[in-house]
């Protein structure tokens, strides 16, 4: 590696025998800018005035900042820290935007390390997370590609994941769980209508941000279905969370499989332990397929209802989701946005919009974007429809920060008993009988 003295040599050496060049890094030029000759002009050289043209120019002129691009300090626009997370083909650093100051989780993987199977559920993972937008699924924010790595910024929870808190703390209050369930229910609605089926939902993969929101993460596994019958055959996620289809080694449809791993979590949230616990990977296995489980007496009747409903061997038996976000122990719990979430506003929306015809939010974005420098050009070249663009980390960063002012990951509330029996979902939820013969009351 090249040490200071030789970073000043280059960079010089550079400079004196290239022409002045305004195209900064990244494509983020703006064509008003640029004449049809772009010719030396004497005298003082012109001093950045924007955010933006001051990060571009000391990317490509700051000794300093040159060094930790090279060394991996930075990536494109954000600046690394330390490591907050693994995983088998990945890193998770902790990082900030050198323009909006965000923090970020950014997921390194190694190319060099990533097979073709796994090459495949990188793509997949990407473009199935492309387009969502929800206060309870996490959020991708930007791409950035280079040769030996990628690099995907995410949304940054900070308040840890589900199974260190309870394993930590132990089994979680009623009323707790009720918040914290229900929410991921709401995540799982918001994808299964996008026909996107997760395959990987465990404890580790539920995370909270500081105001108590939670974040369903790690679609690595995730798939997207033209259908909700849709036959798949793959076996993933993590076996203690796996349904009895999977074991079977036979083909399966997508929704029911997250059904049974939300049955495995609501289980380890209100009793601190898992529903399935074996030595070996051949026992657990067996016990699954058996269905054997016993759930502690003094969980409350109604959640030992929907837990069973959810952990039906037979996968067309299983509760649907909406079926459990109308049964009478979540009727209490009063979200303060939609279920489904906002649809998600397109950036070609900023550009040549008439006054009074953008949302507040993105009247808010918009100023945001001219505040640090980005013009309607920038959007135009480079495309922000594609998550491998700055532009488009700085929309979707700004436009989740505006979101958030305006109470969009509120988290949700319990208000009390609901005695309404005429309420739709506790009609259809009162309807259903549980007729398992594998599970089993202690």
């Amino acid at each position: 590696m090249p040490s200071g003295g030789q970073y000043q040599v280059s960079t010089a050496a550079a400079a004196a025998a290239s022409p002045r060049r305004r195209a900064s890094l990244y494509s983020l030029t703006d064509s008003s800018d640029v004449g049809p000759e772009e010719e030396e002009v004497d005298g003082p050289p012109e001093i950045p005035t924007t955010p933006l043209k001051r990060l571009t120019c000391s990317m490509c002129k700051d000794e300093k900042v040159v060094k930790e691009l090279i060394i991996g300090r930075r990536v494109g626009f954000y600046k690394v820290r330390g490591e907050i997370g693994y995983g088998t083909f990945s890193r998770v650093k902790l990082a900030f935007h050198a323009l909006t100051k965000d923090k970020v989780a950014l997921k390194i993987l190694d190319r060099t390390r990533l097979d073709v199977q796994a090459q495949r559920l990188l793509t997949r993972e990407i473009s199935n997370m492309e387009g969502l937008q929800h206060p309870n699924v996490v959020r991708l924010y930007e791409v950035v590609d280079t040769p030996c790595r990628l690099y995907l910024a995410l949304e940054y929870a900070g308040g840890g994941d589900l199974h260190t808190r309870i394993c930590d703390g132990g089994k979680m209050p009623d009323n707790c769980c009720k918040i914290t369930f229900a929410q991921i229910l709401s995540a799982i609605k918001y994808l299964h209508k996008n026909n996107i089926i997760h395959r990987d939902l465990k404890a580790e993969n539920v995370l909270f941000t500081s105001r108590g929101c939670v974040k369903v993460a790690d679609f690595g596994f995730s798939t997207h279905v033209t259908a909700r019958d849709h036959a798949l055959d793959t076996f993933c996620g993590s076996p203690p969370y796996a349904a009895p289809e999977l074991f079977r080694d036979e083909c399966y449809q997508g929704p029911p499989v997250d059904v049974w791993a939300m049955g495995v979590l609501l289980f380890f949230m209100v009793t601190g332990s898992m529903p399935f616990r074996a030595d070996t990977l051949g026992k657990l296995r067996h016990c699954i397929l058996d269905g054997s489980y016993a759930v502690p007496p003094w969980v409350p009747g109604p959640c030992q209802r929907i837990i069973k409903g959810m952990l039906k061997p037979l996968p067309q038996e299983r509760h649907a989701v909406d079926q459990m976000l109308g049964c009478d122990w979540l009727l209490p719990v009063e979200f303060p946005w939609p279920l489904l979430g906002p649809e998600a506003p397109c950036p070609q929306g900023l550009l040549d919009s008439r006054p009074g015809e953008l949302k507040e939010e993105e009247e808010e974005v918009r100023a945001g974007l001219e505040e640090l420098g980005f013009t309607l050009e920038h959007i135009r070249n480079n495309g922000p429809l594609d998550s491998r663009s700055p532009v488009t980390g700085v929309y979707r960063i700004l436009l989740h920060r505006a979101q958030r002012r305006r109470g969009c990951e509120t988290a949700p509330v319990v208000r009390g008993m609901v005695r309404d029996p005429k309420r739709e979902g506790l009609r259809a939820f009162r309807g259903l009988r549980h007729t398992s013969k594998f599970c089993v009351i202690s």
